[in-house]
């Protein structure tokens, strides 16, 4: 089957405002006191300081970014990325939810801007400027989110062009589409491989603080793979089995209280990060 049946090309862009503004006087005033020029640093001020509807927004569209990188492998440039098909109705579900989550906290933080503007005043003193702000409705403008959904690049052009260059065409795509295909899937070998570093990593440590999460994620990536393995690479699948079941199925309350079985699964983690190695070179 061929890629294009079987994978979209995303893309999600994030716009939110910084509320960071460069301060020329100030910058000026702490150039005098320090007998330098404003050439030497610049004062860029928190617009909103200890704001946490900001944090909050930061936080969803964090979110958002983390949920394309977990289910997808990046594709060519320009923040594309490639989404197989069998991932597409969960991918998709989830992204609307986390997108309505964004939405409703920048309507809310633009319904307190009024409020945490007069907070801003107090905090700012003689470094609030007024025009600093912009109203709330440019402002609502500020925070978008868009989620671009496309086709994988396809060598066959159906438009009325000389033989010698339509080949020359197709030519460039197909090798530009294999080209991104490769990286994707060095991709998806490193994010592997740097699961069981970190698990291999933490487990080598003196008294190491383990979470819960360490296992969890192994075995999510691993769940994962299944679905980002795009080319069907059998080595790739067979490392992920491996990885799934030697480091996937340890129980994280032995690792914390048995450091036997730290050291065992280390070296285990040790041993697959060495085959590894030999298929990414």
């Amino acid at each position: 089957m061929k890629l294009s049946d079987r994978a979209l090309i995303v893309k999600l862009t994030i716009s939110q405002w910084s509320a960071r503004k460069y301060d020329k006087r100030a910058s000026e005033q702490v150039a005098a006191a320090n007998g330098t020029t404003a050439e030497v640093g610049r004062y860029n001020k928190l617009l909103l300081p200890m704001n946490d509807g900001l944090k909050q927004i930061m936080a969803a569209s964090n979110a958002l970014r983390k949920h394309v990188y977990d289910n997808t492998l990046p594709w060519a440039h320009d923040g594309q990325f490639i989404l197989p098909t069998t991932r597409y109705l969960g991918f998709v579900d989830k992204y609307r939810t986390l997108k309505s989550e964004f939405d409703s906290l920048a309507s809310q933080f633009i319904a307190d801007y009024a409020r945490v503007k007069d907070s801003a005043k107090q905090s700012l003193g003689s470094l609030y400027n007024e025009a600093d702000y912009p109203d709330a409705a440019t402002l609502r403008e500020k925070f978008k989110v868009d989620l671009e959904l496309g086709p994988v690049p396809s060598n066959d052009f159906r438009v009325n062009i000389a033989d010698d260059e339509l080949t020359r065409i197709q030519q460039d795509v197909t090798s530009r589409v294999e080209a991104a295909q490769t990286q994707a899937m060095k991709a998806a070998w490193s994010r592997l491989y740097e699961r069981v570093e970190h698990m291999s990593t933490m487990l080598t440590k003196d008294n190491p603080r383990i979470h819960d999460s360490m296992v969890e994620h192994i075995r999510d990536l691993c769940g994962t793979l299944t679905d980002l393995n795009l080319t069907d690479d059998p080595n790739l699948e067979a490392m992920r089995q491996e990885v799934e079941r030697s480091l996937g199925t340890v129980s994280v309350t032995d690792l914390r209280n048995d450091k036997t079985a730290r050291a065992e699964t280390a070296e285990t983690a040790a041993n697959i990060m060495a085959k590894m190695g030999a298929f990414m070179g």
